[in-house]
Formats: C-alpha cells, sequence, structure tokens
C-alpha cells in the first residue's frame, strides 16, 4: 500500500494539500484543538474504526452497508464543528484507504477515501439541525463516490448500462441503508446528553 503511494506522489501531494486546506478551515472557524477535543475526537474515530468492521455486506469494488460506523464522526462535526469533523473524516479516510485499498488513479483516491469521509464534517452545519446535517453529508459523500464512479469505474458496468446509471445504482445501494441506518441510531441515541458530556471534558 505504502509502495503504491509513494510511486505515485501526486496522491501524497493532493493529500498534503487537503490537510492543509483542513487546518485552514478550522483556524477560519476558530474551532479549538485543544487536548480534550483531541482526546474525545482519537476515542470516536477509533469506535469508527471498529464500527466499520461489523459489515452487514461488502460491495465487491468497495463499500459497506455497516453498524452505524458514521455515526461517531457524525457526533465530532456536530459537536467540535465543520472543520474538526472534516479532518477526522480525513484521518479515518487515510486509515480506510490503508485497510480496504482499491486505487485506479491518485484523483480516484482522493474521490473515494479522504474526500467522502470529510463530507461527514457537514454534520456540524447546525446544532439545531442534525438530521439535515446529515442528510447533506451523506449526499455530499454519494456525490463524491458517484463522480468517482462515473469517471473511474465505468468499465465495471453492465453491457448496456450507462456508467452513469451504474454509478448511482451502485452507491444508492449501500449509502442509502447506510445513512437510514445512522439515522435511527441517532434517533435512539441521548444526542443531546452526549454533546454535553463531551462539553464537560471540553471545559
Amino acid at each position: 500500500m505504502l509502495s503504491e503511494l509513494l510511486a505515485q506522489p501526486t496522491v501524497l501531494l493532493a493529500l498534503v494539500g487537503v490537510l492543509a486546506l483542513l487546518f485552514g478551515l478550522i483556524r477560519i472557524r476558530r474551532e479549538k484543538m485543544d487536548t480534550p477535543v483531541l482526546i474525545n475526537t482519537a476515542l470516536l474515530l477509533a469506535l469508527t474504526v471498529v464500527l466499520e468492521q461489523v459489515r452487514i455486506f461488502h460491495m465487491p469494488q468497495g463499500g459497506s452497508v455497516t453498524a452505524g460506523a458514521m455515526v461517531p464522526l457524525l457526533l465530532i462535526a456536530y459537536r467540535f464543528g465543520m472543520g474538526t469533523g472534516a479532518l477526522a473524516g480525513f484521518v479515518y479516510g487515510i486509515i480506510n484507504m490503508i485497510q480496504d485499498p482499491f486505487i485506479l488513479h491518485p484523483v480516484q483516491v482522493l474521490f473515494d477515501y479522504p474526500l467522502p469521509f470529510m463530507a461527514m464534517g457537514l454534520a456540524g452545519i447546525s446544532r439545531q439541525h442534525l438530521y439535515l446535517g446529515t442528510g447533506l453529508a451523506f449526499f455530499a459523500r454519494f456525490a463524491c463516490h458517484f463522480i468517482s464512479g462515473v469517471v473511474f469505474f465505468g468499465s465495471y458496468a453492465p453491457e448496456g448500462m450507462s456508467p452513469m446509471w451504474y454509478s448511482l445504482v451502485f452507491n444508492a445501494t449501500y449509502l442509502v441503508p447506510e445513512m437510514l441506518i445512522c439515522c435511527l441510531i441517532l434517533k435512539v441515541l441521548p444526542i443531546k446528553n452526549l454533546a454535553e458530556r463531551m462539553a464537560v471534558a471540553h471545559h
């Protein structure tokens, strides 16, 4: 995996560029990155990695329906802000790429790994509208995978099916159930209490 990335320095440069933009966003939004935030974020990231392993089913070219693996990333964004949520998504995207790589092109790497999970940061767009933010987050993630599917995975489309339709169906097959599972979990969880506890740790 590492040798593949080193063989394509444009991928590394693109990842560094995205990371720099993220820190710029966090600075502009004046989001704190102190020790309690880092600890909470690290714990929720670890939970994301664990939940990702609980797969209900896994698509052949990547993508899975999990036991709500995106919920911890959504909570990071909801509690600490869009910038911090996007940064956590970036880190998780790199972890996911290392664990389950499917690399065809440097640009495809961006659209299938860091960018879709950075989209989870949109859950922090408004603390009063968590489900709206969650919907936007999954729509943005879908858009990233959809573009990658059309441009880089069109050859996998069955004969007679357009790459756009193939990408739409393929990505909706796992992302729609994944979003519904996450929304159900968020509905059941005591979100306000969890946020308040993280707020105590934060202060």
